[in-house]
């Protein structure tokens, strides 16, 4: 099933993001946590930013196709 859904996407940047998103979005949260332990909550928020985007983003291009 897997390899079905890779041959609907896009090989390029684009495609293999949307793929992944959820995984991205878990591994910047993550990267996100440890920042925050490490008492550096600015460098956390700006990767949150980054998720917070991507998130956005998505939502607007899954609104576009319903």
């Amino acid at each position: 099933m897997a390899d079905e859904a890779q041959n609907e996407v896009d090989d390029g940047v684009s495609g293999v993001a949307q793929l992944y998103l959820g995984n991205i979005l878990y591994a910047l949260e993550l990267a996100a946590l440890g920042l925050d332990d490490q008492q550096k909550p600015a460098d956390a928020a700006f990767y949150r930013g980054i998720a917070r985007k991507l998130a956005e983003a998505r939502g607007r291009d899954t609104g576009r196709r319903a």
